[in-house]
């Protein structure tokens, strides 16, 4: 099967738009953080011009504050997302499809979505399972680029008891014990790392999992609309049984996913469901009903006080 002939793999103008800024003279920003914005946006609801996504206000906050902190994991620099889409901006502005007002409305906006981001990819209840083992991983030293490394810490980590297992994630935490690292902060009153969290956890990665292969076929489908349009013939995984299209959709999610956080990581989790559990129907049933349940008393505690 090729994939190219699906049409899944994004394939940004990270590089000319990263030359046009040094042509530009404009302030360097990271090529990766490059890369994962215009691969989202592609995903979005941005038009695209001359292959370039086009940025309104509504397509930054999708962007910054509703997408990006399901998927990524930086390893430093997380405010370089936000100089990543002020940089498109500019390139919409110098290519004349932005005027003055627009452009500095769309910076203004760009730049505190992007200090909103780097807040929301600090809060332990938003965090995925990849990005909660690539901040792991990246604690403990592991080489990230060697599999068989990342592999061998897993299968380590696997044999601690679970109690273990969550103090380390805990241990993520600002203040989280004597020796917390502080890369996530500590947040109250939902009981820390314990089985509602990891419920929770389990239900955002398989939300985001799920939005992202959502995406991809969205973007496969228009792509090859316009093989209908010549009278060519769809490829053959879209002419009879989608089993091998869906396959296909659900590993480019996963090697995206990996991507964005740690190269391999999200299939080899799957290896691991007792590391990275996600729920089924009536887990999340019952966490659902639990979380209403503490709203409602919670409501009740402060119609006491009021009265």
């Amino acid at each position: 099967m090729n994939v190219e002939d699906l049409q899944l793999t994004p394939h940004p103008r990270t590089a000319d738009l990263l030359a046009w800024a040094a042509e530009a003279g404009l302030p360097p920003v990271p090529e990766e953080a490059v890369r994962t914005v215009l691969t989202l946006l592609e995903f979005g609801d941005a038009q695209l011009h001359d292959g370039f996504p086009e940025l309104t206000s509504p397509v930054v906050e999708q962007l910054l504050y509703e997408r990006m902190y399901l998927y990524v994991q930086p390893a430093e620099q997380p405010e370089a997302y936000g100089a990543a889409v002020r940089l498109l901006i500019d390139h919409q502005r110098a290519a004349r499809r932005l005027n003055a007002k627009r452009w500095e409305r769309l910076h203004e906006e760009a730049e505190w979505q992007g200090e909103l981001l780097c807040g929301l990819l600090r809060q332990p209840h938003l965090v995925t399972w990849p990005r909660l083992y690539t901040l792991l991983l990246r604690a403990d030293g592991v080489d990230t680029a060697d599999p068989a490394a990342v592999r061998a810490w897993l299968d380590a980590f696997r044999e601690l008891p679970e109690t273990e297992r969550l103090a380390a994630f805990g241990a993520l935490e600002e203040g989280g014990g004597p020796d917390g690292l502080g890369v996530l902060d500590w947040v109250g009153g939902d009981g820390g790392w314990g089985p509602t969290r990891v419920i929770s956890v389990g239900m955002a990665t398989d939300g985001a999992r799920a939005l992202l292969e959502q995406w991809l076929m969205r973007r496969s489908y228009r792509n090859l609309a316009g093989l209908n349009a010549l009278g060519l013939p769809m490829p053959d995984e879209l002419s009879g049984d989608y089993a091998e299209f869906e396959a296909a959709v659900v590993r480019e999610a996963l090697r995206l996913c990996g991507e964005w956080t740690v190269p391999g990581l999200p299939e080899l989790l799957l290896e691991y469901p007792e590391l990275a559990p996600e729920p089924g129907p009536e887990e999340i049933d019952a966490y659902l009903a639990a979380q209403e349940a503490a709203e409602q008393e919670q409501e009740q505690e402060q119609e006491q006080e009021t009265e």
